[in-house]
């Protein structure tokens, strides 16, 4: 049965044969849990569509458990690393692959699009793909909340995010007005991306198993649109999320008190905030949760206006 797996390491036993042959062991500061369970892999490859035309970026490849299934199914894969004893060991796992595949060793805190750039000029025009269209990872949790937004909000090339996530992460990205877990993130996050699907993963599924619960999140580039139905400019983005940060600055208060106290060291904004207000046509004794996304994009039109 091993040969119809579409991973060779997504198992236990193949995972500790790969550490042990390099004399390695699972590091729980870089929130290292390998997955063990190929039908989980399948289902990530299947969320995210990976097709031949696809170039996709992954954080966190570890031994290259999901690498070598995205590499059966891409044109393409960039990897992202910054455990300095893991690229030995993806220069043996993926050695079927290594024609199509690059490793960035590095923070993914600090990718920048020159770095995905640079992989490319070694390939050939015939063979070569553009940046990536695709985020497909299995992310460090301590991270994997602030890598989504930052990526999706910098790099317009990404099209899509299939990720997998702490399950309290996942629900933030997809949480709807009036959820207890709604707040800015989401509503940045609403800004930039839609949710297109998810499903759960459970710890006996990881080698060691994390004390957490996981989920598999696809998340589709979407440009909001104004009032009169165009795409919403940069600028206006830009405000929206500060008028989310605002909103959420202090969640049990109202959007009054909690946009004061943002505004704290901008007196010139506190002094229109009721302008800003009624301009958006938003009551402002409400509070942040209670607001949808177009509200939000309505104060970010405001805050432009009476910034100005």
């Amino acid at each position: 049965m091993a040969s119809l797996r579409l991973s060779p390491y997504a198992t236990p036993s193949a995972t500790r044969e790969v550490l042990e042959r390099h004399g390695l062991y699972t590091k729980y500061a870089l929130g290292q849990n390998f997955l063990v369970n190929d039908d989980i892999v399948r289902k990530i490859i299947e969320l995210a569509d990976v097709q031949p035309t696809d170039h996709v970026l992954e954080v966190g490849p570890g031994i290259g458990t999901l690498t070598s299934a995205l590499l059966q199914k891409a044109g393409r894969v960039t990897s992202i690393e910054m455990d300095h004893d893991l690229p030995v060991v993806l220069q043996d796992t993926l050695a079927p692959w290594l024609d199509r595949f690059a490793l960035l060793e590095m923070d993914a805190l600090d990718l920048r699009e020159e770095h995905l750039r640079e992989p490319l000029k070694e390939v050939t025009a015939a063979d070569g793909l553009p940046l990536p269209n695709k985020l497909v990872s299995n992310l460090p949790y301590a991270v994997a909340a602030t890598i989504v937004l930052d990526y999706l909000q910098r790099f317009d090339f990404l099209q899509s995010a299939t990720i997998m996530v702490q399950k309290e992460v996942a629900d933030r990205m997809m949480a709807k007005p009036g959820n207890k877990v709604y707040g800015a993130y989401t509503v940045k996050l609403a800004l930039c991306a839609n949710p297109a699907g998810r499903f759960p993963v459970a710890p006996g599924n990881f080698f060691p198993p994390p004390h957490v619960e996981s989920a598999v999140v696809r998340l589709d580039r979407a440009t909001p649109k104004d009032a009169d139905g165009q795409p919403i400019a940069p600028e206006l983005q830009r405000a929206a999320c500060k008028m989310a940060d605002a909103a959420f600055a202090t969640r049990r208060k109202t959007l009054a008190n909690s946009c004061k106290n943002y505004f704290s060291n901008a007196p010139e904004i506190q002094a229109v905030l009721p302008e800003l207000f009624s301009q958006a046509g938003i009551d402002p004794r409400q509070r942040g949760e209670t607001l949808s996304l177009e509200d939000f994009i309505r104060l970010g039109a405001a805050y432009l206006d009476v910034a100005r």
